[in-house]
């Protein structure tokens, strides 16, 4: 029996990411692409050019693979239920799919099985009706409070603070012409964002990663801290089984990362789900015996999943996002010989201003030095700083 064949919708970075992974096993992917110069369509040679909305283009694009799966949750459920109709193995499937796509679907299951998440309500598409229910709702929570769009927000996208009421209205408005769907959401007074991820396969073994602090700024993460500083044995333990349980009730195959708020009070309350390999796993690369990338590709294709035991007491990874350095590549010579320790991962794409262009990696002993060197990199690789 040959080696299997992975086809991965969505061309970018994580589909980038998972090929490395895919080498070392002696798995191939095929990667369904909008365009040629995406950033996993330049370096996997199987890359076919198609639809992701098109259920013919996806079908065509799936002969030939003996499992199917994404780089981002935006898949149409229908091209999905499509495929499982024509027998292709799609992992996680669409009834999994569903609590990442749609964020009161997510809610819903949540609160069915006693997982904390903020008190919230979905909004009538009709503005008026809207704005009454918005603005019942922040009566009941408090002003200021979260409006969140239900539906394929990301990296701060689709999602407003609302403090009074003639916000509401412009934002209300706003999506009622796009044709958005929203929700209203209380606001959650947290004191950090916590990531729990887990690797679940079909026959539902089950490894869980340590948990992470993620560092946010303006709604994009910057910078993650594994594991967590701080976090107490009882609270990670929890962080993590409350990721177990989502992954095991809604039946996940593949990478959850489940996005959670620390309170004051050190409560753990569930913010966002993702079905993929994740933003806050990526020092995983460097700092796991099996990284996020390779234990989805074990999941997905049903085999034993890998340790996810980190090789060094701290990790941390620092984003580096796009400002005004169109050619990055001569600060590597800077970036390299100042720290021979860093790693650094780049993603292929055109640079633009808060764009995610790759990230750094630094494995060692303390988190404050371990801080310090992955901000300097990333901070020199965009342009911030130039010593």
């Amino acid at each position: 029996m040959g080696m299997p064949v992975v086809g991965i919708i969505g061309a970018g970075q994580l589909a980038r990411m998972l090929q490395p992974a895919a080498v070392a096993l002696g798995v191939r992917l095929r990667v369904l692409a909008a365009r040629s110069d995406e950033s996993a369509a330049q370096v996997i040679p199987d890359t076919v050019l198609g639809d992701q909305d098109d259920p013919q283009s996806v079908a065509e694009f799936a002969r030939g693979c003996d499992v199917v799966t994404f780089d981002h949750e935006q898949v149409p459920a229908p091209v999905l239920e499509h495929l499982v109709e024509l027998g292709v193995a799609v992992r996680p499937g669409p009834g999994a799919l569903i609590h990442a796509q749609d964020k009161g679907v997510m809610r819903e299951l949540l609160a069915s099985i006693g997982v904390s998440c903020p008190r919230w309500t979905r909004l009538p598409s009709v503005v008026e009706s809207a704005f009454t229910e918005a603005a019942a709702f922040a009566e009941q929570v408090g002003w200021p409070f979260i409006l969140k769009a239900t539906r394929g927000g990301y990296d701060g996208k689709g999602v407003w603070r609302i403090d009074d009421a003639a916000q509401l209205r412009e934002v209300l408005d706003g999506a009622a012409a796009r044709g958005v769907e929203l929700m209203a959401e209380a606001l959650v007074p947290f004191v950090r964002e916590l990531s729990a991820q887990v690797a679940r396969s079909p026959h539902g073994q089950a490894v869980a990663y340590p948990v992470v602090e993620t560092v946010q700024r303006d709604g994009v993460c910057r910078e993650v801290y594994a594991p967590a500083p701080g976090l107490d044995a009882d609270r990670s333990a929890e962080a993590q089984h409350i990721a177990l349980t989502i992954a095991r009730e809604i039946d996940v195959t593949g990478m959850l990362a489940v996005e959670l708020f620390q309170a004051a009070d050190g409560a753990l309350i569930v913010n966002e789900l993702a079905m993929r390999p994740h933003n806050s796993g990526h020092w995983t690369i460097d700092g796991a015996v099996t990284s996020q990338f390779e234990n989805h590709l074990r999941a997905v294709l049903d085999l034993p999943l890998g340790a996810p035991t980190p090789h060094a007491p701290v990790a941390v990874m620092a984003n580096v996002l796009g400002l005004d350095l169109p050619d990055l590549y001569p600060a590597y010579l800077h970036c390299m010989a100042r720290d021979p320790g860093l790693k650094i991962h780049m993603y292929g794409k055109a640079v633009k201003p808060g764009r995610k262009i790759g990230h750094v990696t630094v494995l060692g002993a303390g988190l404050d030095d371990c801080v310090e060197r992955a901000r300097h990199a990333a901070a020199y690789l965009r342009g911030e700083i130039d010593e």
